[in-house]
Order: C-alpha cells, then sequence, then structure tokens
C-alpha cells in the first residue's frame, strides 16, 4: 500500500530536533518497520509499543535494514510523523448504503475519494464514523489490550433488521451487542444517526435514541444527521422536506429536555443543517456540554460564531470591497455576521455535485470561477478554508487557491478555518 502522493506509508516524513528519534539519527525518507520487536501496522502501533523506557527500532534505509536501540529520557518524545497514519490497507467497507456519498461521486476526481474505507483505527485516531461491520477477532482483541477509546460509529438504526436493510448489509451484527461489548471494555463511543426519510426516522429514531441512552455514559453521544445526496444518486433515496426536517428538529428537542433529565446531558445532538434550513438559530454553545462533534457538522456554527467570526471581521476590516465566498447553506449566517461592514456576501451554488449540496467543504474551485466570474468586482475574494481540505490544500477538483487567483484575476485569500 502506498500514501497518497505514492510514499510508503510507513515513511518518516518529519523528525523533531528535541526528540528521541532526533537524537537516534532518524531522518526523513527512513522506513520504520519494527518498535521493540513488534511489527507495526500503523500509528497506534508505533506509540503503544514505543511507551516502554527501553526503546528498540527497526529502520529501513535505502534498502538496508538498522537496528536502533536507546534508553528513552524522562518525558522525551518520540518525535516521529509519517506519510500516512495507516501502514498497511485500509479497511474498506463492506455494506452497501444506497445513500453512500462515495458512490455519488462523478468519475474523474483523485483516487482517494473514491475508497470507500471503514477502519476503526482511523475512527480512533481522526474521529471518523465507522460501522463495526467488518471487526475481526483480532481487531476486537486490539480494540481491549490497546485501549482504543474513544470510538466513532455509525449506527443509523439500533433495531437489527432495519439498520441491515439501512446498511444493505444482511450480515450486519447486531449493534447494541458490539456497543455493550465495548462498553464493557471500558470504551467510549460517540454515535451517529443519518436520517433517510420514511426508513428510519419517526418511532424508529424514538427507538434509536433511548436504546443509545440505555447505554450512557459508555455511548457519550448520538449525533442526528440529514442525508447528503448529489446529482449522481442512482437509488431511490430522497431529501427531507421542510415539513420533516421541523418533525425531526421538534422529535430531537423533546428527546433532549427529556434526556437531560434522567443523564444531566443533552446526549441527542443535532447538526447544524437542520436549524439553517428552516431558519432557526444554533443553540448556544452550553447546550453541546463540552463536546466536539463539529466533524459531524454539529456546533459547528456555534464555533465560528464564538471564536471566528471576530477573526474574520479582522482580517477584512483593511481591505477594500473584499468578496466573501461560502456555500448556500451558510450565507444568511454570514452576511448576518458582516452587516455593517464593505463585505459582500456571494453564495455559491453547488453545480458539481447538484444544488442540494449545501455546505462549503463541498465547493469545487470550478463552481466559484464560473459563478464569480460572471460578477463585478475588484477587492480580493476570501474563499472558505473548507474548500482546500485536499493534499496540500486542494479543493475537490484539484485546485490550489493561486489557480483560482489566475482565472479570476483577482487577489484570493483562504478565509479562518
Amino acid at each position: 500500500m502506498k500514501a497518497e502522493d505514492g510514499r510508503s506509508p510507513r515513511m518518516i516524513t518529519a523528525v523533531a530536533a528535541e526528540s528521541l528519534a532526533g537524537r537516534l539519527g532518524l531522518r526523513p525518507g527512513d522506513e520504520l518497520l519494527e518498535v521493540n520487536g513488534h511489527a507495526v501496522q500503523d500509528v497506534i502501533d508505533v506509540r503503544f509499543y514505543a511507551s516502554d523506557p527501553t526503546i528498540d527500532l527497526l529502520v529501513r534505509r535505502s534498502g538496508k535494514a538498522h537496528q536502533l536501540r536507546t534508553e528513552r529520557r524522562y518525558g522525551e518524545a518520540l518525535g516521529l510523523e509519517f506519510a500516512d497514519p495507516i501502514f498497511d490497507r485500509l479497511r474498506r467497507c463492506d455494506n452497501h448504503c444506497e445513500f453512500c456519498f462515495v458512490a455519488q461521486m462523478p468519475s474523474g476526481l483523485r483516487p482517494s475519494l473514491y475508497v470507500r474505507d471503514d477502519d476503526y483505527r482511523a475512527s480512533f485516531l481522526s474521529g471518523s464514523y465507522v460501522t463495526l461491520t467488518n471487526l475481526t477477532a483480532a481487531d476486537w482483541r486490539r480494540i481491549d489490550e490497546q485501549h482504543l477509546t474513544p470510538l466513532y460509529v455509525s449506527v443509523h438504526a439500533t433495531e437489527l433488521d432495519l439498520r441491515r436493510r439501512f446498511l444493505g448489509n444482511p450480515e450486519a451484527p447486531d449493534i447494541l451487542a458490539q456497543l455493550g461489548r465495548l462498553r464493557d471494555m471500558g470504551i467510549t463511543v460517540h454515535t451517529q444517526v443519518v436520517i433517510r426519510p420514511g426508513l428510519n426516522d419517526g418511532e424508529h429514531l424514538d427507538r434509536s435514541i433511548e436504546d443509545l441512552a440505555q447505554l450512557y455514559p459508555a455511548v457519550r453521544s448520538v449525533s442526528i444527521v440529514p442525508l447528503g445526496l448529489t446529482k449522481y444518486h442512482r437509488f431511490q433515496c430522497r431529501l427531507q422536506t421542510d415539513e420533516e426536517v421541523r418533525e425531526v428538529l421538534e422529535q430531537v428537542t423533546r428527546w433532549q429536555a427529556r434526556v437531560r433529565k434522567r443523564l444531566g446531558a443533552i446526549f441527542a445532538y443535532l447538526s447544524d443543517e437542520w436549524y439553517l434550513r428552516i431558519g432557526e438559530a444554533v443553540p448556544k454553545a452550553s447546550h453541546y456540554d463540552g463536546l466536539d462533534l463539529t466533524e459531524n457538522g454539529v456546533g459547528l456554527v456555534r464555533q465560528f460564531l464564538d471564536h471566528r467570526q471576530d477573526e474574520l471581521v479582522s482580517r477584512i476590516s483593511d481591505l477594500q470591497l473584499p468578496t466573501i465566498v461560502t456555500s448556500t447553506l451558510f450565507a444568511p449566517v454570514l452576511r448576518s455576521c458582516l452587516a455593517g461592514t464593505e463585505a459582500r456576501v456571494v453564495p455559491i451554488v453547488n453545480r458539481f455535485f447538484g444544488e442540494s449540496i449545501t455546505v462549503a467543504g463541498l465547493l469545487t474551485a470550478e463552481d466559484v470561477v464560473g459563478q464569480l466570474s460572471d460578477r463585478d468586482g475588484q477587492g480580493p475574494v476570501i474563499l472558505p478554508a473548507a474548500m482546500f481540505g485536499g493534499p496540500e490544500g486542494q479543493s475537490l477538483d484539484e485546485a490550489w487557491p493561486v489557480d483560482i487567483e489566475r482565472a479570476l484575476g483577482r487577489e484570493v485569500v483562504v478565509g479562518p478555518s
């Protein structure tokens, strides 16, 4: 397996100067093979096996193996970065969800966007949500031995038959039994339920929230997330109507009040889209109980309002007539934040994926350039940082900010994260 840029995933890309690795003379380009006699398959193994006071490393340099041994000084960091956090093959998804976003991608994008990953190690390392449908006995032992907590799990429905139908996997195990097993290991789990209208909403959503709340605090949260469908969707899924959005919002809000009395926490959190879609204000920061669930779109707007709004206003204060690019969903919030400034907020309609895709992280350079080229404007263009999450800061259609700058003939600035 190779990293996206073609390098070996176990290749060392950076060595901290004041670290154990720096003292041993490790350098970028070396490949780490073993730590204290254990073959390492990812960064988790490296951290786990390098926790001993004596460190024995097997490294490959220029095709030759080298054994390096030393004693760790008190508090000394290992000091290594790698081409990829997972060295062996990334675990792929064996489900067949009809709403799978990867399956809704157009052709011609970079290869990594077509990888249907479902790897519990990525869940532990980066907070990505996995289904737990592909765990082996060895995986369970490792989760327990290395205490891989927290994990992030896509539940969607707690009823076994319904979940199997939802995942398109008749062999999917009982998620409640799996979550109970993780609880017994002392593993904390954050869960999500993606709502597919007419399938796992209504009474089924009630059942899922109740079942998951029974496992609190081992199951620490459940994020309720709307379906996302591109224009390339091939199945019979549909988006929620505004009326259905309000029904879900009111249903979960009732659960929040009920569960908070019982558990002392909101527990069931709605992603921001439920509020923005029908013009409701997002909750205050205290609503989120100190949890960071922004990877799931939960509390992201509140985080911006409380911690990034002033930064953005400060950054544009010295700019002449800046154009602020954003998604159609976030534009009303941003316009309110920038009222009284010279900034012009321009929502970009997502024609690349389809107009139902309304978040900034899925905007492309093609749409930005195409829609700004038809507008008057001489000032700088400020683009959302979420657009550039690809390798080395590329957009989904493999453009850098400088490419957009050249195409528009205007200064381009990437806004605060």
